[in-house]
This record gives C-alpha cells, structure tokens and sequence, in this order.
C-alpha cells in the first residue's frame, strides 16, 4: 500500500480532518481537492509546517485526475446543513455535488476505498457506491459514529465516569430516525439501566440532547468539524495501516435486521485495510428492531426521489 489520500473537499471538515490525519498517521502523500481553488494551496502550505514534527508527507493540491492511485478517496465536500435544517434537507443539492465528484475520481483508475462524511450520509454512501459500481465493501460512511461518541459523553457525564467505561451506541440513520440501544448499553461492564440514576425519563432527556447537540454546535460556530474530523482520522488510520477497528458506520446491509432494502445504514462494523471487513447486526430489544425498520424505510422514500 502506498499510503496516499485523496481529500475531496477542503471546509472545515476537511481541513481539520487533514490535520488530524497528518498527526495520527503514517502518509505518504495526500492531495487536496476543492472547487475553491485557492483553499487547498494555502491549505497545503500551512500543513507542510507540522511535518517536521510528525514526518515527511508530500503535501499538494490536485485534480481529480490524482486520485488513480490512491488508496483512499474522502469525501467531506457538499454544502453544510444550516440552522433549523435537517440532514435530509440536503439531498437535492449534495447529490447533485456527489455526482460531479464519483464520476471522475473513478475514471482517473481509482480502486481504493471510498470514505464518505458529507450528509446526508447514509443516502450519499449508498450512492456512491451505485454511482461507482465498486464492491459495497470499498465504500464506507462515517454513520453513527459520531453521534455515538456524543452519547458516550452525554452518559459519562450524567453518570460521572470515565467515558472510556461507557459502551453505547446510536444506530440506524445519522439524523433524526437515528435511535440509542440503551437497552444492550453497558457503563462499566454493569447493564446501564441498573443504575439508580438512570429511568425513562432520563434517558429521554440524553436522547434529546444527543439529538440536538449538532444543531447546537451549528447555531453558536457554524459547523460541526472537530469530532467528526477525528472519526474520519480513525477510519482512514484503520484502511492504511490495515488495522481492525469497530465503529457504528454507514455499511451496507444485506438482510440484517430484516431489512430487505439495498442501502448503508448505521450499525456496528469492523474495518480494516481491505475497507468493510463485515457488518455486525449487534442485538437489538423489539422496541430498537422497529426503529431501526423505520429508519431503513424513511432512507429508502428518499432514495426511491433520488435520480442519477
């Protein structure tokens, strides 16, 4: 493997996302595409600067055409949800945006693994994956991942442990289908509904913000970066050093849950440097089984409006 990244998509995300690669990573090369010209220049003379103390990458703007021969393309680029707007709001334009990119980092003889952050994320993982005719295992999307690492923090605190302690996850879509297995969770290895802290309401309380923190974030700074940024970092990390990893991500699911249609949706998934090792269908109470249904069938209406 010749350790290259081709980044599609230098805003916040992306940005923040190549500064993190670069400081927990062994890479060779990464080429920074945007359709802002200018930003991946300044960004990739201002990212030259760590290397002397994190190592040699050849650091440089491109075009699509250089993406032959990495082993990673990522995906950060589409237009950032706003105040007030869902994930969802966004097909219409970030489809269109996805298009424009999948096409020719594919003919350029691309055939490494596809990371997808750009949301809707579960409808634009699934589409690249149509959009390139690759193997489902070599497209990926960040998923739950991120909301999930918001749950382990909003249970660290309510309970006031280590978040390390804290096993939890959100499934299903990343947006508001999304649902919490609160029923499987474990703090501590002790079940987290045996906790005295802990009732319906509370837990409905944790939802809510979980749920909600990203609008949050987006009202007081304008976007989200710095944690999905590091989810990017892990997956990537993960492909290029061939190292197993599991992670709630977007993945391709092929009758689990029951579900019988063909599209990626968070849940538990190993990695590694082949992309998708496999996707596990982690134990789910009969509640958690409908939501997970339901956020299948609510991103399967979407995709039947989606034209390629």
């Amino acid at each position: 493997m010749s350790r290259k990244v081709f980044l599609v998509g230098d805003g916040a995300v992306g940005s923040t996302f190549a500064n993190d690669l670069l400081q927990n990573c062994n890479v060779e090369e990464l080429t920074i595409c945007d359709v802002a010209k200018e930003r991946p220049v300044g960004d990739s003379m201002d990212l030259e600067d760590i290397t002397p103390f994190m190592g040699q990458t050849n650091i440089h703007p491109g075009e699509y055409s250089d993406a032959g021969d990495a082993d990673v393309c990522v995906i950060t680029a589409g237009v950032p949800r706003k105040p007030g707007e869902t994930r969802l709001d966004l097909v219409a334009k970030n489809v269109k945006i996805l298009k424009s990119i999948v096409k020719p980092v594919v003919d350029s003889g691309f055939k490494g693994v596809f990371v997808v952050s750009a949301n809707p994320v579960d409808i634009l993982t699934t589409l690249t994956q149509k959009l390139s005719g690759f193997p489902k295992n070599r497209v990926i999307g960040t998923g739950t991942s991120l909301d999930s690492m918001r749950l382990r923090v909003e249970l660290a605190k309510k309970l006031n442990v280590p978040v390390a302690k804290v096993n939890s996850m959100v499934l299903g879509e990343h947006g508001d289908t999304s649902f919490e297995n609160f029923d499987e969770s474990l703090v501590d290895n002790k079940p987290l509904r045996d906790y005295a802290e802990i009732n319906d309401d509370v837990l409905s309380e944790i939802e809510t913000d979980v749920r909600k923190k990203g609008g949050k974030i987006i009202a007081n700074k304008g976007a989200t970066f710095y944690g999905v940024a590091m989810m990017l970092t892990q997956i990537v990390s993960a492909v290029l050093d061939n190292r197993s990893i599991c992670l709630p991500l977007s993945a391709p699911i092929n009758g689990e849950y029951g579900i019988k249609h063909d599209l990626y949706l968070g849940t538990p998934t190993v990695i590694d440097g082949n992309g998708i090792s496999h996707v596990i269908e982690t134990k789910l109470s009969k509640a958690e089984q409908e939501k997970m249904l339901n956020s299948a069938n609510k991103m399967q209406e979407v995709l039947d409006g989606v034209e390629l």
